[in-house]
């Protein structure tokens, strides 16, 4: 039995369409899945684009907050400076004030020789004294060195509270347009 000529054709066509409905349908397939990807993946940044969005809201108060500490920390280590130039003022006059006791020494000694018992309380007063003068110029240098350092302090401040100022800045143009 000859085969038509036209069932080969018939059959031909039909497995062709057959293959075309398949590829048709995985292709069709192939979409919907690329589809539900696309509107997850929309949705997840919808959600990671509100919290960006509080997130630089939290940040712009807490940079605002900083600023305001700075400002704080500034004046109050301003005061600071100005109290230990007086507390700085004040030690350089007692450091002054105990030159005088070589004179007190020298009376002293005047009296000793009339009163041998204030004489030994006086040797002792003497090196009590002196001890005394050398602490007082020890805190001396102590309080210049306080007060540089403090100075030095209230600069490096100022630069923070600037460069935090800087960079609270770009933050305050974008909170009118943040819900």
């Amino acid at each position: 039995m000859a085969d038509d000529p036209r069932r080969v054709l018939v059959e031909v066509v039909a497995r062709l369409g057959r293959e075309t409905q398949l590829h048709l349908d995985e292709r069709h397939r192939h979409f919907w899945i690329t589809n539900v990807v696309t509107i997850v993946i929309s949705l997840l940044l919808v959600v990671l684009a509100v919290f960006n969005v509080y997130y630089v809201k939290v940040l712009h108060g807490d940079l605002n907050g900083i600023v305001y500490n700075m400002d704080s920390m500034h004046t109050n280590l301003r005061q600071i400076t100005g109290d230990m130039t007086g507390i700085a003022g004040h030690v350089q006059i007692i450091g002054n004030s105990v030159q005088y006791m070589d004179s007190i020494n020298t009376h002293t000694a005047g009296i000793s020789r009339h009163l041998p018992e204030i004489a030994a309380s006086m040797g002792g007063m003497v090196a009590e004294v002196d001890a005394i003068s050398r602490d007082m110029e020890m805190m001396k240098q102590g309080m210049l060195n306080i007060e540089q350092r403090t100075g030095h302090m209230t600069g490096n401040v100022s630069i923070m509270r600037e460069n935090v100022r800087q960079m609270s800045r770009p933050m305050g143009v974008m909170n009118p347009f943040l819900p």
